[in-house]
């Protein structure tokens, strides 16, 4: 299993625990001190390595590749590259991580491996189904929830909705898109 931008490694050692070997990146140096210490506290074998999301693309396939990646739309057209905001910061749109993702997923999985993708409502749920299959995969909504606007979304609401990102709700909704090769 590959975990792209781990963060503390909560997921990747949550899925170390059923058996898995897990392989868990992020380019965040932090991210990856916090993620390999929290793997040794929690006594379970993850390789834990700095590298940008798609580091793996080509070179080993995965039988599962999560990533719950940074998906906030932000004002700049880059993502934040130091402090906090890195990790939730996506560009304007909101996609920069997701549509790298996207390209890269049918060369980081197996030919029965699957993806499983998180990420908001506001950065266009259509646009990845539509990018992953455009990439040969056979991609669907698993699961959607709907939860209250966080600090970040409600600190940005009034450009989201200057934007026409975000009307008036008070909710985003969180999807998780499954993906297989086709």
């Amino acid at each position: 299993m590959l975990e792209l931008g781990t963060g503390t490694g909560a997921l990747a050692i949550l899925a170390s625990r059923s058996g898995p070997w897990v392989t868990a990146v992020d380019i965040s140096r932090r991210a990856v001190l916090s993620a390999r210490l929290n793997a040794r506290l929690a006594r379970e074998r993850i390789e834990v390595r700095r590298r940008a999301f798609t580091v793996d693309r080509g070179r080993r396939a995965f039988d599962l590749v999560i990533s719950n990646p940074p998906y906030v739309p932000c004002r700049t057209v880059r993502p934040a590259r130091h402090g906090a905001a890195r990790a939730w910061d996506a560009g304007h749109d909101g996609r920069a991580f997701i549509d790298q993702i996207c390209e890269a997923a049918p060369t980081m999985l197996r030919p029965t491996g699957a993806l499983l993708l998180v990420h908001s409502a506001l950065s266009g749920t259509d646009e990845t189904l539509n990018r992953l299959t455009k990439a040969g995969m056979r991609a669907t909504v698993a699961d959607r929830a709907f939860v209250p606007l966080g600090p970040v979304l409600r600190s940005r609401r009034d450009w989201l909705r200057r934007e026409g990102i975000l009307a008036d709700e008070q909710h985003e909704e969180l999807v998780v898109i499954r993906a297989e090769h086709a």
